[in-house]
């Protein structure tokens, strides 16, 4: 697994193919700091082509909150890169990807404003996180239109999965909470 390195940033492989954490390099004085989310041209070290259709932007209030675990079935299949802009959550990925080899395997990684984490997620897993302080804001960059007819979402306490989440779940949404666990039927995204 190679990390590569750009102007900007350090992009760090993770046991998952195609799944990068993103360490932004900020330049900072006096006044602040400036930092770049995205750049088209950097993300190709790590074979990133894909569009930003949209972006979008979530607040979550409630240290302990969870959001997830969402993806789209294909042809609307969605990569995204995600940054935490305000506080501090725990950002999961799970490769829902039919046949791979890390099929239901899951990757956590600690995003915050302070450590200027981002990750990159391809198509083909499905996205959650959980908020270990007040007032997150993040920001999602997707490759693909949001559609409503082929939204989906994996139970965040699936045994078969087995994300272990830093706190006890505080807040789930209703159609967080009521999505069924996965059962031998369930093969993954075909892409």
């Amino acid at each position: 697994m190679v990390r590569h390195r750009t102007g900007r940033f350090d992009f760090v492989p993770t046991l998952l193919q195609g799944l990068w954490v993103v360490q932004r390099k900020p330049v900072e004085d006096h006044r602040g700091f400036f930092s770049r989310l995205f750049c088209a041209e950097e993300f190709q070290a790590i074979e990133f082509g894909e569009p930003v259709a949209q972006v979008n932007h979530s607040f979550t209030e409630r240290k302990g909150t969870v959001r997830g675990m969402h993806f789209q079935y294909p042809p609307y299949t969605e990569a995204k890169i995600i940054s935490c802009l305000r506080g501090e959550v725990y950002d999961v990925a799970v490769d829902i990807r039919k046949g791979s080899p890390s099929f239901l395997h899951w990757h956590g990684e600690i995003l915050s404003e302070a450590n200027q984490r981002g990750v990159v997620i391809p198509k083909g897993f499905a996205h959650g996180f959980q908020t270990l302080s007040e007032d997150c804001i993040l920001v999602y960059l997707v490759s693909e239109l949001y559609r409503p007819q082929s939204e989906s979402a994996l139970h965040v306490a699936d045994p078969r999965i087995g994300i272990v989440w830093p706190l006890a779940l505080a807040e789930l949404s209703e159609r967080d909470g009521g999505q069924p666990f996965i059962d031998s039927s369930f093969e993954g995204l075909a892409l």
